[in-house]
């Protein structure tokens, strides 16, 4: 497993480039505001700064790295899910014409 804080760039090009005018803009904007909430968005901003002058996010390498067991989970939702509208189709196939009167049998 890779380590989360490695020095391998994920964060690259336009999104890197976002990342520090996004984060710039959410740094001025918290001055401005001030308060508790103005503070929030100025650490906000710092780590979107952080993030594309270092190239590196470590949610997204996290993500990146659990994001096969997340597909194969999918498709056992998906296969599951087909197996039960199979079994629905036979089930309706199974009593169609069939008439329930609530009288058991002798």
């Amino acid at each position: 497993m890779r380590d989360i804080l490695s020095n391998e760039h994920n964060v690259q090009g336009i999104e890197r480039i976002g990342s520090v005018a996004g984060g710039a803009l959410m740094i001025t904007k918290g001055l401005r505001k001030g308060g508790f909430l103005g503070l929030v968005q100025i650490a906000m901003g710092g780590f979107a700064v952080a993030r594309g002058v270092r190239g590196q996010c470590a949610a997204k390498t996290w993500f990146q790295e659990h994001r096969s067991e997340y597909l194969r989970l999918r498709e056992g939702i998906e296969h599951d899910a087909a197996e039960l509208t199979r079994l629905k189709a036979s089930a309706d196939a199974a009593t169609r014409g069939v008439t329930v009167t609530g009288k058991d049998p002798l």
